[in-house]
């Protein structure tokens, strides 16, 4: 084989025209991601980058936004008990679901409505 994949670079979700201040407060102060520069070049399009570790969200502007309620990112995290004290802190609202082995997870959707999946494998 030529070819190999090796990571995923970045995930991207959409959101409406003028949304980056709500991302802004949703990611980094409920999340808890950093917010990255993004390129000059890339600016003028509008959106807000965001990482942890070595992973990164682009949040891009789609000007005919429909949220993605069955595509998502699923993102494994530690302690997903203090998670769920933090969300309801702050008024995020989840459902848990029990239906994959070894793992407890939930789903929230993000301000504008796209579907995110939170699990930590037992």
């Amino acid at each position: 084989m030529l070819f190999s994949f090796k990571a995923i670079d970045h995930i991207q979700l959409a959101a409406p025209p003028g949304s980056e201040e709500e991302a802004r407060k949703f990611f980094t102060n409920i999340l808890g991601f950093k917010e990255l520069e993004k390129p000059n070049e890339l600016k003028e399009r509008g959106g807000v980058w965001f990482g942890f570790g070595n992973y990164q969200v682009h949040i891009g502007i789609e000007h005919s936004f429909s949220p993605a309620k069955k595509a998502h990112p699923a993102f494994e995290v530690e302690n997903i008990h203090a998670l769920k004290e933090h969300l309801r802190k702050h008024h995020v609202d989840f459902t848990e679901d029990t239906n994959l082995p070894g793992a407890e997870r939930l789903y929230m959707a993000d301000p504008f409505g796209n579907r995110i999946e939170i699990l930590e494998w037992n």
